[in-house]
């Protein structure tokens, strides 16, 4: 299937829903939803013929959805507007008794919801029909069969000659001599019997001028007149009922002129005797059966049908020539077919009316499982789509639809199903359109079936205007989908996704935040968790290259910063990524996070505490990447620099210590990361807008203040850390700047210091950090003595 296809019938939809609180655009003809959509197909099938890279499945498939939605406009205007007021079969015969059974069958029609439906159908049925074959061309009335007659006459050698051939030329000759083992010449009996055939396939698809006029060109005029006969009475010039339709067709036609057949019940009973007829062929005996259809030909009229949609035809064909032949009879028959036969009620009751539309059902239902000699079967997703339609059961239809895809009764990978949920998600969304009842069940099922085509199909463009339709569960897939991106989708593209959504009615922020939670969901089912194991190695994770679940954690936050309005969702995301990632030691990870947060951000302060961690995060980074930054201008030093260069050097280098020293001593100073005791930890979780942060976590630990123990193991892993670089860094700079040995010396003050407690966070590893901490210490005070004296405290003074 092209991927101009799927676009071109979401612009359908976009047009036609535009005009929702349209219904006669909606239903119009030409311009409506249901013959645009055929006219797409139609042009698709041409597309695919013309190509020869479709599989006869598809193509098949895409000739039934197209037939299907011509059905659909067939029958859903009448159902849906109300049919303009006509007179009665009765009214008319009051006020003209010379009324042309025409007329009267077109009163007795518009007089019954049932019968008028069927009709519809039934001409649907016609012009859905396939071309009929196109026999050879005739050279004559019996040509081979004449020669051999006459050979017979001239020659005077008649039996010899004729011996298996009539003898008379009259077309009831075969016949009449068939006891004595009679017939036609092979080639002219081949012929006879080809051309039955193909007048049966006008007939069945109601061309009945084009069949009149083969029977002429085959010099065949009788059975044009036979034809002919089928044809309703009609005279313009005196019927009371003005007959526009009849006048549209040929606005020339002289209205004094009669056409039709004035004596239809007595041809249509000889043509019931010619069916019934044994003696004549089966192709001539079905042809007069689909002339004449009625329940004593019915049997030999089905047995001509060779698919599904000819059965059909062959039903609805006795259905509506019974009604209307019993509709007049009750009449009367008038003036000029009298039945000699007139009920005083004359036309049926509502009662009668009731009864019969069952009866018309139960024979539709019959046809859900009628054998078939060719074409698809009764069972077919599309027949099954069609007979539910015609009996106006499409509720019905579009759960038994969704029950099987539940079920998984259909293959995605089989070459129909992108058709078929095509079909049946366009169809739920027209119902909607035209207001007739859908099952929000049904229609969730479907739509989200097609939106796995779709999605399949890489048509990310259109998923937000079909996840739009599914109502409650809109935001909900539209997210499932956006989810699925993963990391192939760059920011700008999720900007426009989230574009789509806004043009679809979808609540933007609402899809942004259920989006942002579902792939936090996804990455940390691929990921270790952050609170269980011992304390990572910093000098490997912090600098180890991003996993594609880590990256996928960190992306999520695109979903959350493009509107405003999340950026409350965002400060909150952002918080609870740090947290995971910075227990885990993934420093660099983390940075990537922070490079992508807007900086409003850090403008947001309510609820207080979220607002303090994620400043206490920010400036983590500060004093890390100033200790970063001394570490590069370090290496900047070289043995040969002139006095200018080194002093600029010192000024540089100096300055990143302090730095450095301020703000790390800063940030151990100032409760960097310490819950607020008068909160409790479960309320950071409860009070948050982010349903992940309480969910994901119940579910996957089962408590409610991993928040406090995921800050704990931060503050354990960097505490330390923090304090033994920045140690390090003044020792190693006393050289350059003798102060810092007394400040790295007096650093140890404030770890000792019990208001801040800084001395607990070396608690972890059964001590390990502290000792290598003492270690450096003592390492400091050992180098205060290098430019002699005996005094240790002196570097402290």
């Amino acid at each position: 299937m092209s991927e101009t296809f799927y676009t071109a019938c979401a612009d359908i939809l976009a047009l036609c829903q535009s005009q929702n609180d349209n219904l006669e655009a909606l239903l119009d003809p030409q311009t409506g939803f249901a013959p645009r959509l055929r006219q797409l197909c139609e042009q698709q099938l041409s597309d695919l013929q013309e190509e020869g890279n479709a599989t006869p499945e598809e193509i098949e498939a895409l000739r039934m959805e197209c037939c299907t939605w011509a059905l659909l406009q067939a029958v859903m205007p009448a159902r849906k507007t109300e049919p303009p007021l006509q007179l009665s079969a009765r009214s008319l015969l009051v006020a003209n008794p010379y009324t042309p059974t025409s007329a009267l069958a077109q009163a007795t029609m518009s007089a019954s919801r049932t019968l008028s439906e069927l009709v519809v159908v039934r001409e649907w049925l016609h012009d859905t029909a396939p071309p009929p074959p196109h026999p050879d061309a005739s050279t004559g009335y019996w040509r081979f069969t004449k020669h051999r007659v006459t050979q017979g006459l001239w020659t005077g050698n008649i039996g010899r000659a004729t011996e298996n051939v009539v003898r008379e030329m009259d077309p009831d000759a075969v016949t009449r001599e068939a006891e004595f083992g009679r017939s036609l010449a092979a080639d002219d009996a081949s012929y006879d019997k080809a051309l039955s055939h193909t007048l049966f396939a006008y007939v069945r698809a109601g061309n009945i001028e084009d069949a009149v006029k083969l029977c002429r060109d085959a010099h065949q005029p009788w059975r044009a007149a036979s034809i002919r006969g089928s044809l309703l009475f009609s005279w313009t010039a005196i019927s009371t009922l003005r007959q526009d339709d009849a006048v549209e067709e040929d606005e020339e036609e002289d209205p004094d002129l009669w056409h039709g057949n004035k004596r239809r019940a007595l041809w249509k009973t000889t043509c019931t005797r010619a069916a019934l007829d044994s003696r004549l062929s089966s192709a001539e005996r079905a042809l007069y059966a689909a002339l004449a259809p009625s329940i004593q030909t019915s049997g030999v009229l089905k047995s001509a049908c060779r698919t599904w949609e000819d059965a059909l035809w062959a039903t609805i064909s006795v259905l509506c020539e019974e009604r209307q032949s019993e509709a007049l009879a009750r009449l009367g028959g008038g003036f000029w077919e009298p039945s000699g036969r007139e009920d005083e009620e004359g036309e049926a009751g509502e009662e009668e009316e009731d009864a019969w539309r069952a009866d018309v059902e139960q024979e539709l239902q019959a046809l859900a499982t009628v054998q078939v000699q060719e074409g698809l079967g009764a069972d077919h997703p599309f027949h099954i789509s069609q007979l539910h339609i015609i009996l106006d059961r499409t509720d019905a239809l579009l759960d038994d639809f969704a029950s099987r895809l539940r079920d998984g009764a259909y293959d995605p990978e089989s070459s129909e199903y992108p058709t078929m949920t095509r079909f049946f998600a366009h169809l739920c969304l027209y119902l909607q359109m035209i207001d007739i009842n859908v099952s929000p069940l049904a229609i969730q099922i479907i739509l989200e079936a097609y939106l796995q085509v779709l999605e399949g199909a890489g048509q990310r463009s259109l998923i937000a205007m079909y996840a739009g339709a599914l109502g409650d569960n809109a935001v909900e897939r539209y997210a499932l989908f956006l989810t699925s991106l993963a990391l192939s989708a760059d920011p700008t593209e999720r900007r426009t996704a989230l574009q789509r959504a806004r043009e679809h009615g979808l609540d933007v922020p609402r899809v942004a935040i259920v989006t942002a939670e579902r792939t936090i969901e996804r990455a940390l089912d691929n990921l270790p968790s952050s609170v269980k194991g011992p304390l990572p190695d910093l000098s490997k994770a912090a600098l180890e290259a991003a996993e594609e679940a880590e990256m996928l954690l960190v992306r999520s936050i695109e979903w959350t910063v493009v509107e405003i309005e999340t950026y409350d969702t965002a400060l909150e995301q952002a918080n609870v990524i740090l947290r995971y990632l910075l227990a885990r030691g993934r420093v660099n990870v983390a940075r990537l996070l922070l490079d992508m947060l807007p900086p409003e951000l850090a403008a947001i302060n309510t609820p207080e505490e979220r607002a303090a961690e994620y400043l206490d995060y920010r400036q983590f980074f500060i004093a890390w990447e100033t200790l970063e930054r001394v570490v590069e201008c370090q290496t900047l030093e070289a043995p040969q620099m002139s006095r200018d260069t080194r002093g600029a050097w010192l000024r540089d280098y100096g300055g990143l210590v302090s730095s450095a020293h301020e703000q790390i001593l800063k940030l151990l100073t100032t409760d960097w990361l310490v819950p607020d005791p008068e909160v409790p930890a479960s309320t950071h979780l409860i009070r948050s807008n982010f349903s992940l942060c309480f969910g994901v976590y119940t579910r996957r630990c089962f408590v409610a203040d991993r928040w406090a123990r995921e800050l704990a193991r931060i503050r354990q892993l960097f505490i330390p850390e923090l304090i033994l670089r920045l140690h390090a860094l003044l020792v190693s700079s006393r050289t350059h700047i003798p102060d810092n040995l007394r400040h790295a010396l007096r650093l140890a003050n404030t770890v000792a210091d019990s208001r801040y407690m800084l001395f607990t966070e070396f608690a972890g590893e059964n001590g390990r950090r502290l000792k290598e901490y003492l270690a450096a210490v003592r390492t400091a005070v050992l180098a205060g003595l290098e430019y002699g004296g005996s005094d240790p405290f002196r570097a402290v003074l």
